[in-house]
């Protein structure tokens, strides 16, 4: 029952009773039965207002339960309005400012309450309006969602690249009522999907990480390989004779741990500070991105043995050792003003064991090299390669 319904459904009791005062003045002689009649209509139209009442009653509680749940539901966007991270505005079909988020707000330098009833074109560099305000113009022709890209200026007038999503709202009649603009600045989203991509393809990403020193012997877990987040970790293997020997270098971003090996004796020592994460093999079957990303490593570090073959081929000491140096160039080289310098110190012993000879050849080596200035040291004894190219 609605107020209509019920002010009628009154109107007639009234009009009934007015009809038995007036009988009743006439005198109840005449009429005996006017008084019983009188109360059971009175009765009646009693219970007819109870029931109304009642029902008006209820109605109210739903409604006060409908209007409840628009409250809430009113305050839901409101948060998600607000707490989009990008700026979100709407405007009336002229392009006037009804709403504005604190994104918005922050990414103009101004208060929120500033940009209520401003026009959006304000925002639009001058050279820019005319564009702007063509593309406004046809809104009604045009689908529902759109994206342009726009250059705005902030309060202080400094301009940025921006991508605006345009959404419009349309009665019932089709006719567009306001429009939605979701901003999002370009170079900030460039920043974004370059964090995306960095997440992706580094494996080190939210990891935690293991330290240890220069010198450390570094544990290698059967189930589970090390990647390098910082650091340089040599790799080696020990020969018949009990020699070591030097197998691979591993630098930044590439994978080494026992599981990749079938050497029976195979160590891992921290050339420098090393920070490592570590990736269980069960988690890299249950990940084919993690496998695919781990694909290319694996493959480097393929290529590194093949090198390491290549400089074990040559006959001659000294052919071996500037091959290595060559080598060491293109993994840890760092450019300097006089060549390029190994970015982490090799002692002797290192580069006799990459070599498979004795540390006093390698040494006699290293002083021929320097003599002829193909190579020289810094302060701290690491190899500065001068003239030492590809042959």
């Amino acid at each position: 029952m609605n107020i209509e319904m019920f002010t009628q459904r009154v109107e007639a009791i009234n009009w009934r009773l007015a009809q038995l005062y007036r009988n009743a003045n006439v005198g109840t002689l005449a009429q005996p039965d006017l008084l019983p009649t009188a109360f059971k209509e009175l009765g009646s139209a009693s219970e007819e207002l109870q029931v109304a009442a009642e029902k008006l009653l209820q109605q109210q509680e739903e409604l006060a339960a409908t209007h409840e749940l628009l409250q809430i539901e009113r305050q839901r966007y409101q948060d998600l309005f607000e707490f989009v991270p990008e700026a979100y505005l709407v405007t009336d079909v002229r392009g006037v400012i009804r709403e504005a988020n604190q994104a918005a707000a922050t990414r103009l330098g101004v208060k929120q309450d500033f940009l209520i009833g401003k026009p959006l074109l304000g925002l639009i560099p001058l050279e820019d309006r005319q564009d702007f305000r063509s593309q406004l113009s046809q809104i009604d022709q045009r689908e529902q969602i759109r994206e342009w890209k726009f250059r705005l200026q902030n309060h202080h007038g400094v301009s940025f690249e921006a991508t605006i999503t345009l959404a419009t709202r349309r009665n019932s009649d089709g006719k567009v009522v306001t429009l939605r603009w979701l901003v999002s600045d370009i170079c900030d989203r460039q920043q974004a999907l370059k964090a995306l991509e960095k997440k992706d393809h580094d494996l080190c990403y939210q990891k935690p990480l293991e330290t240890y020193t220069k010198g450390e012997l570094i544990p290698l877990n059967p189930q589970a390989i090390w990647i390098v987040s910082q650091g340089i970790v040599k790799l080696s293997t020990l020969c018949d004779s009990g020699e070591e020997v030097m197998v691979g270098l591993a630098v930044p971003s590439m994978p080494f741990g026992a599981a990749m090996t079938t050497l029976q004796t195979y160590q891992a020592t921290a050339l420098s500070d090393v920070k490592l994460a570590s990736i269980s093999l069960t988690e890299i079957a249950a990940s084919p991105h993690l496998t695919q990303t781990l694909l290319p490593l694996i493959n480097q570090r393929l290529q590194q043995a093949e090198a390491f073959l290549r400089i074990f081929g040559q006959r001659r000491v000294k052919d071996r050792l500037q091959a290595l140096l060559l080598f060491l160039k293109r993994e840890i080289g760092q450019p300097v003003p006089e060549g390029t310098r190994l970015s982490v110190r090799l002692t002797h012993e290192d580069l006799a064991s990459a070599c498979c000879t004795t540390r006093v050849t390698v040494t006699r080596v290293l002083s021929t090299l320097q003599e002829q200035r193909m190579i020289a040291f810094d302060p701290k004894s690491h190899i500065i390669l001068k003239d030492l190219d590809e042959g």
